[in-house]
């Protein structure tokens, strides 16, 4: 939008649409009007006719709309509008999003169940309204000068569109290198660049003036309701089957799960298969296995597939093509990511999206039941909130990353300040409740939620968490954490999945999904990685401190982070991320 009192350039869209391409491969729109230009990629899930094609416009209300994921109560509140009078000319979810927000503007977001991301351009108010769901599963990035107001899915389209400071923002560097590569909205590395936060709405007028406010807030104290642990069981079971429900029944292609052989995603496969799952699709993904880690999970995942008669598909990645593929991964982040799992979803999408269009995953299922290690560590601990977070979730303390980063990007410890004022904020009455609620709202958004997004469409294809499902969270929030970490954590879902899941899958140790390669650093992969870290445009960027750079490559395997992470894959990353990204630089 431009809010200089000139018209867009249609060219600005040329070099912005194809960023997006493939998180929406099936039609392109475009809407121009004013000072407004739309436009939009579409990955058809719901209503697969063109009726549902974006830009989605009503020129009688002068309501412009381009929107991102998926609404699963929309036929609902189609019947609602149309008992308003509302007329419907398609099937699909977009246009109840837009004659929701004609009948009831910004409120409409209260209304929506399901994950989104959505601009309407309000012609009579002269406005852009930009909404995003309440745990942030669809992104939404925005950019600012004195001419203009952008907004995208993802870094790539507003750098494409260009006119964006690209210096790195210190405070966002600081949180990157703290809370492995979380950068809580609205900040990213770019201070360019900035992201709606989650349950939040936007409004811009055609000056260019801004009001942000949150629509919804996790309220996470001790409840009224469930009493007993056989109680929340029962609760918990309820709402997870629904959740489960709409989120296979409300499309129009065939939905799958991404099996990882744990808990999580096999209790989605036995809920699926309760409601006639009948002909499910399962896909599972392993690595070569390393001296100090198994590669793959597939003697659980195939427990889970024979048991349900899935129609299984097991992935094996060999590391010569983790190494290969990996710049392709780093290509298709909206902002750097050091999760050692990236590239693992990337590859498993690539092949998943040649037999379906959207899957269930199980994101969010330990942020919600406290599934960590470290959770039941920081509820030992003593102290403030702040030190007992700190010294079991931060990767670096503010005096390492001093030693890390160059002068230029120091401060004071901005990320310890955000954590005791988000930990202070929650709505709970218990400690572990506090730190599962700043997790869920906070921390998860940038990590593992953004991580599926941004891999599984980059193949067009669509990941939906029912773990996140906000009825669900809302219900559970409160739950007395001893519910949650007993077990070695997640026992109450633990206790729902006994019957359903096989034992061996229940009982086994906490897993992640494995990537060796990417943690005991060695061989073509140290070498790749100090390769980026020694190159000309590493040295001349000047962000790292050559002497921790150094002591890192000298030792990488022994140089983990609190949760395991690599430290050194964590600079590499982000490096080679800015260089992509930044520089125009590929191999």
């Amino acid at each position: 939008m431009r809010i200089d009192g000139s018209r867009p350039e249609p060219a600005v869209l040329d070099r912005m649409l194809p960023p997006l391409a493939s998180r929406g491969p099936d039609h392109e729109g475009r809407y121009l009007n004013g000072p407004v230009a739309l436009g939009h990629r579409r990955l058809s899930v719901i209503d697969l006719s063109h009726a549902s094609d974006q830009p989605w416009v009503d020129e009688a209300l002068e309501l412009a709309l381009v929107f991102n994921g998926a609404i699963y109560n929309y036929r609902e509140l189609r019947e609602e509008l149309r008992g308003r009078g509302h007329v419907f000319v398609s099937d699909g979810d977009t246009e109840v999003v837009l004659r929701a927000y004609a009948e009831w503007g910004e409120d409409c977001v209260t209304r929506l169940h399901g994950m989104f991301a959505f601009v309407v351009w309000d012609g009579r108010r002269r406005e852009l309204v930009l909404a995003r769901d309440r745990f942030g599963i669809k992104p939404l990035y925005y950019s600012q000068t004195a001419s203009h107001f952008r907004f995208a899915s993802n870094s790539q389209s507003l750098l494409a569109g260009g006119g964006v400071d690209r210096c790195i923002d210190p405070v966002a560097l600081h949180h990157h290198f703290t809370l492995h590569a979380v950068v809580p909205a609205p900040r990213t590395l770019l201070c360019g660049i900035r992201k709606l936060p989650p349950a939040h709405v936007m409004v811009v007028n055609a000056q260019g003036r801004d009001r942000v406010h949150a629509y919804w807030e996790l309220d996470a104290r001790t409840p009224d309701g469930p009493a007993s642990e056989w109680e929340w069981a029962e609760l918990v079971r309820e709402e997870l089957r629904e959740a489960v429900r709409r989120r296979r029944t409300v499309a129009d292609v065939p939905v799958g799960v991404l099996l990882s052989g744990g808990l999580d995603s096999s209790l989605l496969v036995a809920l699926l298969a309760e409601h006639g799952g009948g002909d499910l699709l399962t896909f599972s993904v392993g690595f070569e296995d390393h001296p100090h880690e198994r590669g793959s999970e597939f003697e659980f995942s195939d427990q889970v597939a024979e048991r349900y008669g899935t129609r299984h598909h097991k992935i094996h990645i060999p590391n010569h093509e983790v190494l290969e593929r990996l710049p392709e991964a780093i290509d298709h982040m909206s902002e750097p990511m050091s999760g050692q799992d990236a590239v693992a979803f990337y590859l498993l999408s690539e092949r998943v999206s040649e037999h379906v269009k959207v899957v269930q995953s199980g994101q969010g299922a330990d942020e919600v039941f406290g599934g960590y290690f470290w959770y039941p560590l920081m509820g030992r601990a003593q102290g403030s909130d702040l030190e007992r977070f700190r010294q079991y979730y931060f990767d670096r303390d503010h005096d390492e990353f001093l030693r890390l980063a160059d002068a230029s990007c120091h401060g004071p410890d901005y990320t310890a300040a955000l954590v005791a004022e988000r930990l202070r904020r929650a709505r709970a009455d218990r400690f572990l409740n506090r730190v599962l609620s700043f997790d869920v709202t906070t921390l998860i958004v940038d990590d593992p939620v953004k991580r599926v997004d941004n891999m599984t469409m980059a193949w067009g294809l669509e990941a939906r968490v029912p773990f996140l499902d906000h009825r669900l969270v809302e219900r559970v929030a409160g739950m007395p954490p001893e519910y949650k970490i007993r077990s070695q954590g997640k026992h109450i879902l633990k206790r729902i999945a006994r019957g359903l899941v096989p034992d061996a899958v229940i009982d086994r140790p906490k897993a992640y999904f494995p990537v060796p390669a990417l943690k005991y650093v060695r061989g073509e992969f140290l070498e790749f990685m100090r390769d980026i870290l020694d190159s000309r445009a590493c040295r001349e960027r000047g962000l790292y401190r050559r002497d921790y750079v150094d002591a890192l490559l000298a030792d990488p395997e022994h140089q983990l982070t609190r949760l395991q992470g690599s430290k050194l894959w964590h600079l590499a990353a982000l490096e080679l991320w800015l260089q992509r990204n930044l520089d125009g630089i590929t191999p």
